[in-house]
């Protein structure tokens, strides 16, 4: 009896429509199972998957029917990160609207991902660009007004020229916009924030719950990221007037030794310090072509060092001495003050602006005397010392370790008023304003009489109009289009206007996990119930360039809905995966490199199942995976053989569960060889199912028992408890194997006789009596070396043990005219015979 040939697209529709029609894969609301979120990154609608996104959601997608069948209530949805620039470029570029694009596009990459068989819960399906979910982004936000979380204010911003909007610092990779890569200019610009900052200290503390569940890469970059510095404020007062400077620096130890002071171009004192100088001018032409600069460019250590003297000067508040204070290039607003007292003798960047500008400079830290090194000079200075050592002209401080110095020079300043210990950090607030239309519109109106005022909860969501016409230069059409800019003040009943900005594209994915659980609810956010059930998180996977920017914002944004009443934990992904690149001729693939590989096209050749399998077995899911052609022939001639294996063994193999209860006193020894084989293979497969997630291993095991299958199957044939012992490893293969190839495992599942569904089977457990050998090989060695190797029984004393392998025939060739001097036995795996 024959069941045809394999042909993976016939059978991958139809298990997929089967799945469908029951529901398979829907998750309800709440259970009483312990429940178990498994989520990947949520793709942009481009029209067509690539094989990033098929790496990326075939491991979501093993994980969610793994714990499917081991007992857990699982969530598995998928949605569309829909709105920004890309879709907006797109459009425009073909000459079409931007929602027809994205909904075209989102059809297409749905039937793609529907033909991988992933085990979605579609019903839960959601795009970022429907008023159903931007309404309540709007209603977070307004409330975030009302608690002070959002505001708005003027500043220097990243500007992208092509696409017509500030970008956020993340958002500039190299001085150029991560989008489009044209150089950014610098704009003062008034822009909407969120206070993150508020949340530095909870953000960077609560890292330490995330250790062992996200990778230790992700948590130093967040680290790093919100920055923080424990320092001192200090005040120099400015001669010649009522002003002062504040500085924060994390090093008071060397406040002797500064020299001179050096502020950002945009330090809100700059035009006061310049105003009626003959530096005037010069400052003004300085500070514009500062500003024009990326801010990560001035940031670099190999910045040219440039500045310009205001003509005023502050006083050293322990030294009294005379600073000039200049506007240089590589002090930033973003980060302290603004200000940064220079200490040229012990700071790098300081010492090379001063050997620039020929300023002054002051040792006031050398090496302790104990190390019996020379005084340091500074006219022997090649570069600043930067290493600790004992202040040096300090007054009442000399002599002392600089690291004690800091806390008891700033006490001293305290007590003058003068200084304070700070905490400092590296984060700024979240800038959240777009200057472009393919975005959810900000919830503000701005009234001649009133001033900003939040647009009433009652009357969201705030619709993006799609009746518009973009511009082919990128520029927003939405200030032009009076029937959304013109409204009525909802406190004074005056004319009024709307705000024209759309939200930042990360407002919309830092919550997008936690509508996913009460995506049918019209009347509130979120269904509390289901809220508090599904979330956190519990498996979170998507690429590592996310470790910044979407994961922390994230993070923040769930803070503020804890704060906003809403039952949700601290953090919302307890576990993280960063699954590598997939790579082609060493590169990764794009479009630019010619190295792309179509989904579509593996599928229609080789099926889905194929592409699961080699995708998921060619590397560790968190290593870069380089593409092979012959990779993908060795998946698809795997299934073949698993398919004529099934085929050739039909006739004997009856309906089984995996692990089938056999009676191991009635098994032939072949037949106890294989079981034990297939109970080692659950073993090993269940325990690299579990983080860290070893897939490739998992098929490795699968594969093993498939060729032990092949060697027993005509010997065990014979017998009726030999094809017991097929049909339950037959069976455990299948059972084992479906989450990674579900749609051939389902059909063979059915044509051995099985009613029910593969995917619905419990997930089996190994027997350990089943996993014990009645006979064992135990290698031996003379001095080290292998000289034979023994078959014993496995219940074999150390003394039988040393005995059989001192009358091992090769063994006594090598211990003639030699001593035995020890006998060592390692029990179950070796003997070693030290002769001399």
């Amino acid at each position: 009896m024959g069941i045809g040939k394999y042909e993976p697209r016939t059978i991958e529709q139809k298990w997929q429509d089967e799945w469908r029609e029951r529901r398979r894969f829907a998750a309800e609301s709440t259970s009483d199972k312990p429940k178990y979120y498994v989520l990947e990154m949520f793709p942009y609608p481009s029209g067509k998957i690539h094989m990033g996104h098929v790496r990326n959601y075939s491991i979501g997608d093993v994980v969610a029917r793994y714990k499917r069948m081991r007992g857990f209530h699982v969530l598995h949805p998928m949605g569309w990160d829909a709105f920004g620039l890309p879709a907006e470029n797109a459009a425009i570029k073909h000459g079409i609207h931007p929602a027809k694009w994205t909904f075209a596009n989102i059809d297409e990459m749905r039937a793609q991902l529907q033909r991988m068989g992933y085990s979605y819960d579609w019903e839960r399906e959601l795009a970022t660009c429907t008023p159903e979910y931007y309404k309540w982004e709007q209603l977070f936000f307004i409330r975030m007004m009302e608690k002070g979380l959002a505001y708005r204010r003027k500043s220097p911003q990243n500007w992208c020229p092509d696409c017509h909007t500030v970008l956020a610092n993340e958002q500039v990779e190299d001085g150029k916009c991560w989008r489009c890569d044209a150089v950014v200019e610098q704009k003062e610009l008034e822009q909407w924030f969120l206070r993150i900052t508020d949340y530095a200290e909870e953000l960077l503390a609560d890292l330490d719950k995330l250790a062992g569940g996200w990778p230790e890469r992700v948590l130093t970059m967040q680290r790093n990221w919100i920055g923080r510095s424990h320092g001192s404020e200090i005040t120099f007062q400015i001669e010649g007037l009522a002003e002062s400077i504040t500085v924060f620096t994390t090093r008071p130890d060397t406040l002797f030794g500064a020299t001179f002071m050096s502020l950002a171009a945009e330090h809100p004192l700059v035009k006061r310090l310049a105003e009626g100088t003959p530096e005037q001018d010069k400052i003004k032409d300085f500070v514009h072509k500062v500003v024009s600069l990326d801010r990560i460019q001035r940031a670099a250590d190999d910045l040219e060092k440039e500045g310009v003297f205001t003509g005023r000067y502050c006083l050293n508040p322990v030294t009294g001495a005379r600073m000039p204070i200049y506007v240089a290039n590589f002090v930033l607003m973003g980060y302290g003050t603004g200000a940064v007292m220079a200490v040229p003798a012990h700071d790098q960047r300081d010492f090379e602006f001063a050997r620039k500008y020929d300023l002054p400079m002051k040792v006031v830290i050398s090496p302790a005397p104990s190390e019996q090194v020379e005084p340091i000079k500074v006219e022997d200075l090649t570069e600043a010392y930067t290493a600790p050592g004992v202040l040096v002209d300090s007054g009442e401080f000399t002599g002392l370790p600089n690291e004690e110095a800091k806390a008891k020079i700033t006490d001293h300043l305290a007590e003058r008023s003068i200084a304070k210990k700070t905490v400092n950090y590296r984060l700024r607030d979240w800038n959240v304003s777009r200057q472009r239309y393919w975005g959810a519109p900000i919830p503000a109106i701005y009234c001649a009489t009133c001033g900003v005022v939040p647009v009433p909860e009652s009357d969201l969501p705030v619709i993006l109009p799609l009746e518009v016409k973009t511009h082919e230069d990128g520029r927003s059409p939405l200030p032009d289009f009076q029937e959304f800019v013109h409204t009525w003040c909802p406190k004074c009943g005056g004319p009024a206007r709307r705000e024209t900005d759309t939200f930042d594209t990360f407002m919309e994915s830092s919550w997008y996990y936690a509508r996913y659980t009460s995506t049918h609810s019209t009347d509130a956010a979120f269904d509390d119930a289901a809220l508090k059930y599904w979330l956190p998180v519990d498996q979170y996977i998507g690429g590592i360039e996310h470790a910044i920017l979407h994961l922390l914002y994230s993070r923040f944004f769930i803070k503020v809905l804890r704060d906003m009443g809403y039952p949700v934990p601290d953090e919302p992904f307890a576990s993280l995966l960063t699954q590598g690149m997939v790579i082609k001729d060493g590169a990764k693939m794009s479009k630019s490199k010619g190295n792309v590989v179509d989904p579509n096209e593996m599928i229609n050749k080789y099926g889905a199942d194929t592409t699961r399998l080699f995708i998921l077995f060619a590397a560790p899911p968190e290593k870069e995976l380089e593409w092979s052609d012959q990779g993908v022939e060795g998946a698809s001639r795997f299934l073949g053989r698993l398919w004529r294996l099934v085929e050739e063994l039909l006739p004997d193999l009856s309906a089984s569960g995996a692990c089938a209860n056999l009676d191991p006193a009635a098994l032939s020894p072949r037949a106890k060889d294989l079981r034990r084989k297939e109970h080692e293979t659950v073993q090993r497969v269940t325990r690299d199912l579990e983080p860290p997630f070893q897939f490739n291993t998992v098929i490795a095991a699968v594969m093993e028992l498939v060729n032990e299958l092949y060697h027993a199957k005509d010997e065990l044939r014979a017998t009726d408890q030999g094809k017991a012992a097929l049909s339950s490893a037959v069976a455990t293969v299948l059972t084992v194997l479906s989450p990674v190839a579900p749609h051939i495992c389902e059909e063979l599942w059915r044509t051995i006789g099985n009613a029910g569904l593969v995917c619905a089977e419990p997930w089996p457990t190994w027997d350990e009596t089943a996993l014990a050998r009645d006979e064992i090989t135990v290698v031996v060695q003379v001095n080290g070396k292998l000289r034979g190797k023994l078959v014993v029984p496995a219940d074999s004393s150390e003394d039988a043990v040393r005995q059989a392998a001192l009358g091992d025939e090769n063994v006594v060739r090598h211990l003639e005219g030699k001593t035995v001097r020890k006998v060592v036995v390692v029990p179950g795996k070796l003997v070693n015979i030290v002769v001399g």
